[in-house]
């Protein structure tokens, strides 16, 4: 993997789970990556089908006044009490990065006149994620205390990559709403455009966050084309950096490397074969029944790539006796619900009573 010499990262592949970090998990500024967590909870709460526009939100005189900061990115010739969409709110919200936008999704979730009660609801998004490195100060990502990891900010991004109303926002290079008077346009077109399949997800870049960029992209393998997801951060750009602009195109020059290597590397393979042993069931009295699998198991990965394997009973009492070739357990690598999984049969009958019976997984 062509990772950058400083910095962290992490990728994974939809079904066969993480293929490779870099750097020290550490928690650090994240920048405007932080909205897509303010993208998150806005649709778990108020959610959107594809293409459906959603509730019309109002531009507040905060909004329009936060629109003329010139030392931020932000959606500009807003009009207080106009109206836009939800799902136009999106746009404005991924596809140029609109800071004002964030904070005035954040008050109007909340019904608040400030974001701090609106930051909670995002740590307790990322609590339920299992993202325990992360903390979320602010709606946009502009305060430095807005911290994270690449292997967090992963969580998130297979997390919010399900909504049907996020995924075609992001893939846009640019886009014109009506009531804005030009059209927006995506830090991340350079990657959009690259002809690799990439579909989103978000840039972000500032003094104390270097350049951050969360990543999606597809790749056929066979009959099928799964997701691919990357995060990369702490990208920092020699020489004068003005608000972080040289390390965002850092960053995307450097995940473009990645991406490209996974692409080229991904693959099909048979990770376990009909027939190999697998583990073995403990009867309780001393005796160890090897399991084996029914068929092959097929993956998609990247050579070299260690899998994460399981052996679980299924949701099915293990039996106390029953023939070889009974169906006892499920093996299964990766995470989600479309990780690869084959069934695991005994290979010899279980004839002696199970008082403890046990599955374990060959070491």
């Amino acid at each position: 993997m062509p990772w950058p010499a400083k910095g962290q990262g992490a990728v994974q592949v939809q079904g066969a789970g993480r293929i490779g970090t870099f750097g020290e998990q550490k928690p650090v500024p994240i920048a405007s990556v932080a909205k897509v967590m303010t993208a998150y909870v806005l649709l778990k709460e108020h959610p959107l089908r594809r293409d459906e526009p959603g509730p019309m939100i109002e531009i507040d005189a905060k909004a329009v006044q936060d629109g003329n900061s010139p030392d931020e990115s932000r959606i500009e010739g807003l009009t207080a009490g106009t109206e836009f969409s939800q799902q136009d709110m999106l746009k404005m919200l991924m596809i140029p990065s609109g800071n004002n936008i964030a904070r005035l999704l954040a008050r109007w979730d909340t019904r608040s006149d400030n974001e701090a009660a609106f930051a909670r609801k995002m740590n307790d998004a990322a609590k339920s994620l299992g993202m325990n490195d992360t903390v979320y100060t602010d709606p946009s990502g502009l305060d430095a205390k807005t911290v994270s990891t690449a292997v967090d900010q992963l969580k998130l991004a297979e997390a919010v990559m399900k909504f049907d109303a996020f995924r075609p926002v992001v893939a846009l290079p640019n886009a014109t709403v009506k009531g804005l008077p030009k059209p927006l346009n995506n830090n991340n077109d350079h990657l959009l455009l690259a002809g690799l399949s990439v579909k989103g997800i978000k840039t972000g870049s500032n003094t104390p966050a270097g350049g951050a960029l969360m990543w999606a992209a597809y790749k056929t393998v066979g009959d099928t084309t799964p997701l691919i997801l990357g995060t990369m951060l702490g990208q920092r750009a020699d020489g004068p950096d003005l608000n972080g602009a040289n390390s965002l195109i850092l960053v995307k020059d450097n995940s473009k490397k990645v991406i490209e290597a996974v692409r080229d590397a991904l693959t099909s393979a048979v990770a376990v074969t009909k027939g190999q042993v697998v583990g073995h069931l403990d009867d309780g009295l001393g005796r160890q029944v090897p399991l084996v699998a029914t068929r092959d198991l097929k993956v998609l990965g990247v050579p070299g790539q260690k899998l994460e394997l399981q052996l679980t009973d299924n949701g099915r009492p293990v039996p106390h006796t029953a023939r070889a070739g009974t169906e006892v357990a499920m093996l299964t690598t990766g995470s989600g619900p479309d990780s690869p999984k084959v069934p695991v049969a005994l290979q010899q009958d279980l004839a002696a009573p199970a008082f403890v019976s046990k599955l374990t997984l060959l070491g």
